[in-house]
């Protein structure tokens, strides 16, 4: 039986989980107030960075020592500024939060999936030097790790042979390499059309190299649940928390009760709707097609 959690309620405070009780955290934070993602949501970077601060202690609490949590994220250009929130992302963890850094992944996208083209249009539109602007074709994948040890010798060796890590994938689609080939979510499909959603295959190489059948990932900012369905489908238990309660009809589509994991498992799934939930999705929208 594989376990699903839902919150809905804010991850800054996850008193649903107990110390040192998860064993991989993969998450992708908001983009900060991205203007086709969450136009204004925040007051400015500084509220944004100790939103990262506070989750991050939680995150460093909830995870067993030796253990991964692996962020998607991007720095994000709003009014021609461009805030460098992969470097304070990472300062944040080591410096301040305690988490070592250990990876950082490169998530390269198709250049014809590129979700907003205009920046390097104006060089053709003028071509001559001072017009360059490069359009963006990746994200990053910044992996922490609880100071500690794993101890490998824990692992039964019917869990382990579980867990195989197919080499044959993992050698024909390159995931040894610190760029990852991955096309993107298109901002058009069902959920994705006002929230940044990240492709399936993302945390489905990132469970897979980084946890064991049984074991639980957590993703603190969940959004329409795509962590979970991957959890779920690879035989995990999964937490998630998430602010929007406008989510749940997405997350409760996609988590699918029926559908089994690849070994047969059924999922018995829980939602929690907390006091601290808000309905923001709405309100999103309304300001990104005021844009568009």
């Amino acid at each position: 039986m594989v376990f699903i959690k839902i919150i809905f309620g804010s991850s800054e405070n996850m008193r649903e989980v107990a110390d040192n009780s998860v064993h991989l955290v993969v998450t992708s934070p908001p983009y900060y107030n991205a203007p086709f993602d969450y136009p204004g949501i925040f007051k400015n970077y500084e509220e944004y960075l100790e939103l990262l601060r506070r989750v991050g202690r939680e995150l460093y609490r909830v995870l067993a020592p030796g253990r991964y949590a692996c962020f998607v994220t991007q720095d994000v250009r709003i009014e021609g500024r461009l805030y460098p929130i992969v470097s304070d992302l990472i300062h944040l963890m080591t410096y301040e939060v305690g988490f070592e850094y250990q990876e950082k992944i490169i998530w390269r996208k198709p250049e014809g999936y590129i979700r907003i083209s205009r920046r390097s249009g104006v060089l053709v539109q003028h071509p001559y030097p001072m017009y360059y602007y490069p359009d963006n074709i990746y994200e990053e994948i910044v992996v922490f790790k609880k100071p500690g040890r794993f101890e490998h010798s824990a692992v039964s060796e019917d869990v382990k042979e579980r867990s195989r890590i197919n080499i044959s994938i993992f050698q024909a689609e390159k995931w040894y390499l610190s760029v990852w080939d991955i096309t993107n979510v298109l901002p058009s499909e069902k959920w994705s059309k006002y929230t940044a959603v990240f492709p399936e295959e993302i945390p489905e190489r990132l469970i897979t190299l980084y946890s064991y059948r049984g074991e639980t990932v957590l993703d603190p900012f969940l959004g329409t649940g795509t962590t979970c369905v991957v959890a779920k489908r690879l035989g995990r238990n999964c937490i998630g928390y998430e602010i929007d309660l406008e989510m749940r009809e997405a997350i409760e589509e996609r988590l699918n009760p029926r559908q089994t994991s690849i070994t047969g498992e059924k999922a018995q799934i829980e939602f929690i709707v907390r006091e601290d939930a808000k309905r923001l999705r709405t309100k999103l929208r309304e300001k990104i097609e005021k844009k568009t």
